[in-house]
């Protein structure tokens, strides 16, 4: 299968995990990247979502230009806005945590949602509230902004940021039935006494690009 797949990122910390994951997931498939890390600073600062939706629909434009087969929304809190390019692009627009958010309808009904920006909490939540009224399933979703956590990252503090999220990760686990990490920068945070409970989006998202790419081009 020789695909292109088109990645749009809003943060320069999903880049080389992304590209990691696909050389392991999706070794055959050609990679083109773009970042504008504008877009998500506009997002928090509540700037017009408009003004963001024309950017990054000009970058999926751009990618189908130059022969993507699909492109892939690497960033959550933007994840209508490629729902919305799916519709109308005319090449498939993949949010990364539509998987995640099915996974978690089907594991329980007590969902925690976890994020280090609070623009990327509403996005998510309306997201698992989709899934769950397509399956016919009653859920409950607390949100949980893990403060600070973003801002550790920006300035290469891994550690601590991975250690917030950990802990709020535990406080969680208390009354929850999975736990959900909103954001793909999140993911490596995941400790493995606490995977079994806790969903992530890289893996399902590139898993579920892989499987409709392998169907659509058999």
């Amino acid at each position: 299968m020789k695909v292109k797949v088109g990645i749009i990122h809003t943060t320069p910390a999903t880049i080389s995990s992304l590209e990691k994951l696909a050389e392991r997931i999706l070794p055959e498939a050609e990679r083109v990247h773009i970042l504008d890390d504008s877009i998500l600073k506009d997002m928090i600062a509540g700037k017009s979502t408009e003004d963001v939706k024309k950017r990054w629909m000009a970058y999926a434009e751009i990618l189908k230009e130059q022969g993507a087969d699909a492109v892939l929304s690497a960033c959550s809190t933007v994840g209508e806005i490629a729902e919305e390019a799916d519709r109308s692009l005319g090449i498939p627009v993949y949010r990364i945590d539509e998987a995640m958010a099915v996974q978690a309808v089907e594991r329980g009904s007590r969902i925690s949602v976890l994020a280090t920006l609070p623009s990327t909490l509403g996005p998510t939540v309306r997201l698992i509230g989709q899934k769950a009224k397509e399956a016919g399933k009653s859920v409950e979703m607390e949100s949980v902004l893990v403060e600070g956590a973003y801002a550790l990252l920006m300035q290469g503090n891994r550690r601590e940021h991975d250690e917030r999220i950990r802990e709020a990760v535990e406080q969680c686990s208390r009354h929850s039935d999975v736990i959900v990490l909103a954001q793909a920068s999140m993911a490596a945070a995941v400790s493995p006494e606490q995977a079994d409970m806790v969903l992530t989006s890289p893996v399902s998202g590139m898993e579920k690009l892989k499987r409709d790419l392998t169907k659509l081009h058999r």
